[in-house]
């Protein structure tokens, strides 16, 4: 299983709606192959950043599967115009 890390940095101002446009585009990454499961988690002390942590069962299903799909076109115009500046995405798996 692997593990997608991403620090997400919202533009001042716009953590509500990015919150509810997250609720949204959960469903999509929800209904993707190799997808099994995320949480987005605010941070305390900075208020508009957050942590997506995203389980899939290989890089495959996110690099080449989810990020090559007309899904993930969906995602982004959900959700990208939100970061500033736009996060890195890393990748892990069990040591």
């Amino acid at each position: 299983m692997i593990l997608e890390v991403a620090v997400l940095n919202v533009k001042a101002g716009h953590t509500d709606a990015f919150e509810d446009h997250f609720r949204e585009a959960s469903r999509i990454i929800a209904g993707m192959k190799g997808y099994v499961s995320h949480e987005l988690q605010r941070c305390l002390e900075i208020d508009n950043q957050y942590i997506l942590l995203v389980r899939w069962e290989t890089l495959e299903d996110h690099t080449e599967g989810f990020r090559g799909s007309e899904s993930y076109q969906e995602w982004k115009k959900l959700l990208h115009r939100y970061y500033d500046p736009f996060p890195v995405v890393h990748h892990y798996e069990l040591a």
